[in-house]
């Protein structure tokens, strides 16, 4: 998990890199703008960096959207004590990937097209009204968040129904909501402690890079000039980059974790999955394959395993659950 979880974070970390040396070096020839032809000038590719950041950041949304649905295939296996190879996880995987792919598309699509509506209509009414527009448009963002925050949670084990469940992409999404049926607000706050567990460690290690960095500049470049300080950014950006795509893997297989136990425990209580578990573990069967899965929910007629019958219960007792 940790591995997979590096590689996109890995991904990430070098476009965010190469466009914080590129807005350096971009704010640094803003300093020599004496017109308003050669700031105009200055702002296209300024812009461009602006756009190139926003897209980085909706890709590591989308590879962690597909990379979630990947994850809870060890987390499945593990509830049986079955321990899932890098390969093996990817190859048990393989036929979602598609389907994941297709839902990563369309919640991201979903959650772009909601943030520019909500930003044009904004633009749109400070326009019209001026400074009173705010008493329109706080409400009308504070109600945004929190219906994208609502629908979110509902649909978050999509991922992981398309890839235990071997469905598509509307079946999985589908599937995520009727398993988030009342049972939003405790999911809600397992997510919510997570987030703050997890931002919390982030920036405990986060901060001594920080700190370290600031020294290192302080020692290559004691009297800076635009290329040594060039040169001193590049070296801190790499380091603080690398270390923070180490933490980000930990934190992300960590809350990839919680979402696929989420998902197996809202199978247990609604689909009785914990009886089939409890099944495999007895026989032994599909120990390659994803426990919940289609071939994993196919009755046991020889069952107990060894075929024979439970031992009748005296007269007046319950037989044992």
């Amino acid at each position: 998990m940790f591995g997979s979880a590096l590689i996109v974070q890995a991904i990430g970390a070098v476009f965010i890199g190469i466009v914080t040396v590129g807005m350096f070096q971009l704010s640094t020839s803003l300093d020599s703008v004496s017109s308003e032809a050669e700031l105009a000038d200055a702002m296209g590719p300024f812009l461009a960096f602006m756009a190139g950041t926003l897209g980085v950041s909706v890709l590591i949304g989308f590879l962690g959207s597909v990379l979630q649905g990947v994850l809870v295939v060890p987390v499945s296996r593990s509830v049986l004590n079955r321990r899932t190879g890098f390969k093996q996880m990817w190859k048990l995987a393989g036929p979602g990937i598609l389907p994941l792919l297709g839902v990563a598309a369309l919640l991201t699509l979903g959650g772009l097209l909601v943030a520019a509506a909500v930003i044009g209509v904004a633009i749109l009414l400070f326009t019209a009204m001026g400074p009173a527009a705010l008493l329109i448009v706080l409400p009308l963002g504070l109600g945004s968040f929190v219906a994208f925050v609502w629908i979110g949670l509902k649909l978050m084990l999509a991922p992981a129904a398309i890839v235990v469940e071997k469905t598509g992409v509307f079946q999985g999404l589908l599937r995520s909501w009727r398993l988030t049926k009342n049972n939003w607000w405790r999911i809600f706050g397992i997510t919510l402690v997570v987030a703050i567990m997890v931002g919390i460690i982030a920036q405990i290690v986060q901060i001594p890079v920080s700190l370290a960095s600031a020294a290192i500049g302080g020692v290559v470049a004691p009297h800076p000039d635009p290329d040594s300080m060039t040169s001193t950014l590049v070296l801190t950006t790499v380091i603080s980059t690398a270390i923070g795509a180490l933490v980000g893997s930990v934190t992300f297989a960590f809350q990839a974790s919680v979402s696929g136990l989420i998902y197996m425990d809202l199978r247990m209580r609604r689909d009785g999955l914990d009886v089939e578990l409890m099944r495999l573990m007895e026989t032994g069967s599909d120990p390659d394959g994803i426990p919940g899965g289609p071939s994993t929910l196919t009755r046991n007629t020889t069952w107990p395993p060894d075929g024979g019958q439970f031992p009748s219960a005296p007269p007046g007792q319950r037989p044992p659950a």
